[in-house]
């Protein structure tokens, strides 16, 4: 689990074929920045522009840590899939504060940058989100950005998909590798997890249930 707040901005510095067949995935060399590697171990979990992925080697005087990614999450993900700066966060532990919401690192769609500008002391950020996560998103709601715990300020449903605009604090675009985005750019994101629960309880006996089996 993770919190949506980014710990460190990394940069993909090598990507590699694990196999030689379309069913085969990559290893990404990932470069941290100083310190960020002093208490990560083999098999810890780092989530890389919100997605979530397993350590599988690390070097700290390199200040590098290596991934392996399946063809499915790279299919189903953005920016993992080439060099470039890339948002981390470490694995939530029990006794830290949950500074932003509760995200798990499974990334629900990709959207796409529709407007991305300063406006005022701030910027502006618009993203068309697929159909499908529609009806997850709602005014002053958490979304999960490339691995950052963003609120909601507008929702509006077009042809298209369903665009959100969000304010971002100058803190955050200096801070994250959001601020290398501009109109095109792909992102990941995660729906929030309580929006999740509360459409499956909405749902849920609206269809046809098997019956239980009869007990003696």
């Amino acid at each position: 689990m993770f919190t949506g707040i980014i710990t460190g901005v990394g940069r993909i510095v090598a990507i590699h074929d694990l196999g030689r067949s379309l069913q085969h995935g990559k290893r990404l060399t990932i470069e941290a920045p100083a310190g960020y590697l002093d208490d990560v171990g083999l098999g810890d979990s780092i989530a890389l522009n919100g997605a979530c992925m397993t350590v599988t080697t690390f070097n700290p005087e390199k200040r590098e840590f290596t991934i392996d990614i399946s063809v499915e999450s790279l299919d189903k993900t953005s920016g993992l899939d080439q060099p470039g700066r890339i948002n981390l966060e470490k694995a939530l532990r029990a006794h830290d504060r949950l500074g932003g919401h509760i995200v798990s690192g499974h990334v629900d769609g990709v959207g796409h940058i529709s407007h991305f500008a300063p406006l005022g002391e701030s910027w502006e950020l618009r993203i068309l989100a697929p159909h499908s996560l529609a009806k997850y998103l709602a005014y002053k709601g958490s979304i999960t950005v490339n691995g950052v715990s963003l609120t909601v300020n507008q929702v509006t449903d077009l042809s298209a998909g369903c665009e959100i605009s969000i304010n971002l604090i100058p803190h955050t675009v200096e801070n994250t590798a959001l601020g290398s985005l501009q109109a095109g750019s792909r992102v990941n994101l995660e729906i929030d997890t309580v929006a999740r629960y509360v459409e499956r309880m909405l749902s849920a006996g609206l269809a046809p249930t098997a019956s239980l089996p009869h007990m003696p």
